[in-house]
């Protein structure tokens, strides 16, 4: 071979083995490199964060744009960096029974929890058409089980749903629902570690103590430095603004001036101040999640149990208040804020519930739904995240108590014909969309609302529209059978 065309081969022969080399050495570093991302830790699941008031109207916030008088520039920067739920339904009309839905995933017919103390209250049981439990009833009126604020053990709660993800776990505050302590780790009533109140049926009260939102946020503050290498959920439930109404001296005469200067004779500068304490805590929470650098991994919720009670607050345009199953008494402010994920100042009119916390938190853990107990919410993730979302269940709510107590909040008449006697009487509710079906057992009677064309439920629209009031109603005893949901068949003759 000439030595032209052997000089030429050889250079080829050369640079081929160059360009093996270089690929041997890319595909090598391309392996290492996968070899190292085996290596590195999953991504760490978010916190979870729970602020609940007691007893904060929808309209107190004001985020939702209806009363300018209350000062909550913390929920509002919240509600601006998050997405605020103008639907948003706590599962109940009450605090025992709704706390007991949030935290189980379940209406109340599964846990049997439907008023503070189980009894009907506040009315002559004379002015009862059926017989149901109820206080200074007779022995006949038993004619169905209830439960005294007592969740069973058997229930998984969101703290167990989240242990089983590695989730230290704390509930500072109020808890009303009963002796077992539902797998958290750490729990106090008033903020000191060790004060423990819900034992042998007594719980100790706070909704004086003008200190105790200070002492609950501070534990809360301390529980997430101490936890902030490792997932952590915490539900910090306030006192405030639950009757007795109480704030510091000096909060109260700002409202009491600021009321006077702009002759509102409407408003209650001790509930102001409490909202105020409200708001505080939630600012301090967010800041020492900045601070902690946990923002960006920590869903932030802030609601409340139900309704306002009209004696302190309005809740319009909203009709009635606590303890009616109008939406004044079951439709609560809510805020949530996961930074990076929803999107700042966004608004959505899809209806959310309390039980939804249950399937939402699954999915963001990573964590089974319970075996234990029927799972009735749905994810809103996708809600979270900005995606398309439309609820796909119906919101059920189920009452077969009486209560008359809170004289500002009586709408409904006793049988008897006593007008606005009772705040509500047995019943069930179904919302679906827009759509909301009132059944009420005492008078036999339904009311049909469009919500989204009538937030004050003024218009009764079941004599209108007779095709969607009889097949939400089919549905509803669908629900009452399927859930055997106590119904009062006992007349009180």
């Amino acid at each position: 071979m000439p030595f032209g065309l052997v000089g030429i081969w050889n250079l080829n022969f050369l640079g081929m083995k160059k360009s093996y080399l270089c690929l041997g050495l890319a595909l090598w570093s391309l392996l290492a490199s996968c070899e190292e991302k085996k290596k590195e830790k999953p991504k760490r699941p978010p916190n979870i964060v729970i602020v609940y008031a007691d007893d904060m109207g929808w309209a107190d916030a004001g985020f939702n744009n209806v009363r300018a008088f209350y000062e909550t520039p913390n929920l509002d920067r919240l509600a601006s960096e998050g997405l605020n739920l103008r639907r948003f339904y706590p599962s109940a009309a009450n605090c025992a029974p709704s706390r007991a839905c949030m935290l189980t995933g379940t209406f109340t017919p599964r846990h049997g929890v439907y008023i503070p103390q189980g009894l009907s209250r506040g009315g002559s049981v004379e002015q009862m058409r059926f017989k149901v439990p109820a206080r200074g009833a007779d022995s006949t009126f038993n004619t169905f089980p209830v439960s005294v604020n007592q969740v069973p053990a058997s229930f998984t709660s969101l703290a167990e749903l989240l242990r089983q993800k590695g989730y230290a776990s704390a509930r500072f505050g109020k808890w009303h629902i009963g002796d077992d302590n539902q797998g958290f780790g750490v729990n106090s009533a008033n903020g000191e570690l060790g004060q423990i109140t819900n034992r042998h049926g007594k719980e100790a009260r706070y909704y004086g103590d003008t200190l105790v939102a200070e002492r609950l946020t501070e534990a809360s503050v301390n529980f997430m430095r101490e936890n902030k290498d490792r997932p952590f959920f915490l539900y910090l439930a306030h006192w405030e603004v639950h009757a007795p109404n109480a704030a510091r001296k000096g909060r109260i005469a700002y409202y009491r001036k600021k009321a006077e200067e702009q002759g509102r004779t409407d408003i209650n500068p001790v509930y102001a101040a409490e909202v105020e304490q409200i708001d505080r805590s939630v600012g301090r929470i967010s800041e020492a999640l900045a601070e902690l650098g946990l923002e960006e991994n920590t869903l932030l919720i802030f609601t409340s149990d139900n309704g306002g009670v009209s004696a302190n607050t309005s809740n319009l345009p909203l009709r009635a208040g606590k303890g009616t199953f109008y939406e004044g008494g079951i439709r609560t402010p809510c805020v949530m804020r996961w930074k990076g994920v929803t999107k700042p100042g966004s608004v959505s009119e899809q209806p959310v519930n309390g039980v939804d916390f249950m399937p939402t938190f699954a999915e963001l853990s990573g964590a089974p739904l319970p075996e234990s107990q029927p799972v009735d919410g749905e994810s809103i993730v996708p809600l979270l995240r900005g995606k398309d979302y439309k609820r796909k269940k119906s919101m059920f709510f189920h009452f077969p108590l009486y209560l008359g107590t809170g004289n500002s909040d009586k709408v409904l008449p006793s049988y008897k014909g006593k007008s606005a006697y009772w705040r509500s009487v047995p019943c069930s509710v179904l919302i679906w969309d827009d759509w909301k079906l009132i059944y009420y057992y005492e008078y036999d009677r339904h009311e049909l609302y469009k919500l989204s064309e009538d937030i004050s439920e003024k218009n009764n629209l079941w004599n209108k529209d007779r095709e969607k009031a009889q097949e939400m109603l089919a549905e509803m005893r669908r629900w009452v059978v399927e859930t055997d949901a106590p119904v009062p068949l006992v007349e009180n003759i």
